[in-house]
């Protein structure tokens, strides 16, 4: 079994994201690193997206009910890719002492990589395991090669991959 991290982050896992791929697949492996950080008795955050596209409170903006997400997990609400770009993120985990991440969720190149990447220079040592991040087809790759990429990007630069 894989180590796991001081906190879990869950980025974006919202309805807008419901048709990329393997959305489902990921739901499963992202509940199970739920339960193992419940288990654990270690903190949860879900990080929460709204923009023009996203609207707070529409249905888009929401969880996926299969989502494991309870009343005492946190919650940051954000309006940019970067999780810490004019949030109280930081200030979250700088409060309970935590300065190991295991982040997953979605999207791969856009909340994923710039949290990733801004969380690194801010210190943090980051968790994470293979195959946890979701994404679309673009002009340029397949949502599978954009999610490989990534992650070799990722690899021993910003991430300890398990």
């Amino acid at each position: 079994m894989s180590k796991l991290a001081q906190a879990l982050i869950v980025l974006d896992f919202q309805k807008a994201l419901q048709y990329s791929y393997d959305f489902k697949g990921l739901l499963k492996k992202v509940n199970d690193r739920i339960t193992l950080y419940r288990q654990a008795n270690l903190p949860i955050i879900f990080v929460q997206h709204h923009d023009q596209n996203v609207v707070h409170d529409s249905d888009l903006w929401k969880f996926p009910k299969e989502l494991d997400k309870q009343k005492e997990d946190l919650i940051v609400e954000k309006s940019h890719d970067n999780a810490f770009f004019k949030t109280n993120l930081n200030e979250l985990l700088m409060q309970n002492s935590i300065r190991t991440l295991e982040i997953c969720g979605a999207q791969t190149e856009y909340t994923c990589n710039a949290t990733i990447v801004m969380a690194h220079g801010l210190g943090y040592k980051i968790l994470m395991e293979h195959d946890m991040t979701t994404t679309f087809d673009n002009d340029y790759l397949t949502a599978e090669d954009t999610i490989s990429f990534f992650e070799e990007l990722w690899s021993k630069r910003f991430v300890e991959f398990q």
